[in-house]
Order: structure tokens, then sequence, then C-alpha cells
């Protein structure tokens, strides 16, 4: 990420020193923003992953916007987002993004060429 966009700031960020103090339900595919391998930074207090990112906000391009629950075009779509709307990325591979719509999801997949 380019870190020309600015970062979210409505949500707090963890403070202090974080743990886990008991076992979480893993959450279901497009809900929260998380993976095993990383996490939104809101995340951090409440779910384990290896790494925390402080979200890069973008916003859905004119042509709109398709999450999917994986990087690939065959994957099921979990929501369609309209042009403007606010999306917070987490990661970028590829041609495809990861984001959310915040702390709370839903989070997926898109293609770069769809963010404005």
């Amino acid at each position: 990420m380019n870190g020309a966009a600015s970062h979210a700031a409505d949500y707090a960020m963890p403070q202090g020193v974080l743990g886990l103090k008991g076992p979480v339900r893993k959450p279901a595919p497009g809900t929260l923003p998380l993976r095993g391998d990383l996490a939104h930074i809101a995340l951090a207090g409440t779910h384990l992953a290896a790494h925390y990112v402080i979200p890069e906000l973008r916003e859905i391009g004119a042509g709109g916007a398709a999450l999917h629950l994986m990087p690939r075009d065959d994957s099921d779509i979990s929501q369609r987002l309209e042009a403007g709307t606010r999306i917070e990325v987490l990661d970028v591979a590829g041609a495809w993004a990861w984001g959310c719509l915040g702390p709370q999801g839903p989070s997926g997949y898109l293609k770069l060429n769809e963010l404005a």
C-alpha cells in the first residue's frame, strides 16, 4: 500500500498490555476482518493473529465492487458494494485487496481495479 490515503481513526485503538483470556470462537468467513496471518488492529485485544494491521482508507470506484470470500473470480460473493462506499484495506496481493467496512466487518476480497 502506498500510504497516500488516510488511516482509519473512528474507532478506539487497543491500549496497554494486550492478551487473550480464553478461547474465542472463530468467526464465519466474511464477517470479522480476521485471518490466520493478520487482523484489523481494532481486534488486537480480542482475537489472536500473527500480525495486526492499521487499515488504509479507500473508496469503491464508480462501477461498484463485489466482496468475495476468497481472492478468486469464481469464489462466493458475500456482498455488493456501491460506488463511494468507504472500505478499509488491510492487505494487497496481486490484483486483489483484502479489506472490511470496519472492525466488525463485513470483510472480504475485491479487485484492486474496483477501488477509486
